[in-house]
């Protein structure tokens, strides 16, 4: 088993590096399962970790009933956010170093304090946040023709590329994150619109979620750590010279642009 995960921790960071994708895991390994999933996840992370990389946040996926549908899942799942994935605004995204690449606008959520579950709830996580800001995932798959199941995209750290995070920090103090509308724009069109409850009802019951979850890997979320927190609508699909730009209602916006 243990060789069987390393293997696939090799693959698909591999995959990642030269930009080909693999076969689905699970055609190739049809009996893996969601824990398996998550410790090759968690084994690719090590490998990050032991070329320098840092663990800067997490990213929750999966938390809307639509998508949870379409996998056959009843739960969100998660990743991990490494330095080298984030991406300055204003900075051009390269699509060289992506393979099929996707955006979601997310409420991301910066921790001042430290959040340990097993029992996180609503409250806790508003309690230990910082501030929210606006944010942009770019998502993508090193699974070929994102034919995936739960445990390929667990596995491929929940199909995380890179961020892009807006520029203000705004208190969550008489903020009714529920109720937060966006307006997604490509080039200038709008294309999507969706409010905070599309994410488990309330983005910080996502946050809550993750801090719980990842609890069974004693793991936890820590203070200065930036969580984004889901989707707010679909992804939309980019290509070189596309601009995509997000405005949340009361938070602001964010923007990225994206180049050969």
């Amino acid at each position: 088993m243990e060789n069987r995960i390393q293997e696939w921790a090799e693959r698909l960071l591999r995959a990642e590096e030269t930009r080909i994708p693999t076969n689905p895991l699970t055609v190739e390994w049809p009996e893996v399962d969601i824990p398996t999933a998550y410790n090759i996840q968690l084994k690719m992370l090590e490998q990050k970790l032991a070329r320098g990389q840092k663990v800067v946040g997490m990213k929750i996926g999966l938390t809307s009933k639509a998508m949870q549908q379409m996998l056959g899942v009843h739960e969100p799942d998660y990743g991990h956010v490494l330095d080298s994935m984030v991406v300055f605004e204003g900075e051009p995204v390269s699509l060289s170093r992506l393979i099929q690449p996707r955006v979601e606008a997310e409420v991301a959520f910066v921790l001042r304090e430290r959040l340990c579950g097993p029992g996180v709830t609503v409250a806790d996580v508003l309690r230990a946040t910082a501030g929210v800001m606006p944010s942009l995932e770019i998502i993508d798959s090193r699974v070929k023709d994102w034919k995936i199941k739960i445990q390929d995209t667990i596995a491929d750290n929940a199909s995380s590329a890179a961020i892009v995070l807006g520029g203000a920090l705004m208190p969550v103090d008489g903020l009714d994150l529920r109720l937060l509308g966006l307006a997604l724009e490509k080039d200038g069109q709008v294309v999507a619109t969706g409010a905070g409850a599309a994410v488990l009802g309330h983005p910080a019951a996502a946050v809550a979620w993750l801090a719980n979850a990842i609890a069974r890997y004693n793991l936890s979320l820590e203070p200065g750590m930036v969580v984004l927190s889901g989707s707010l609508t679909q992804a939309v699909a980019v290509e070189p010279g596309t601009v995509i730009h997000a405005t949340f209602d009361r938070l602001g916006s964010v923007s990225a642009r994206f180049v050969e």
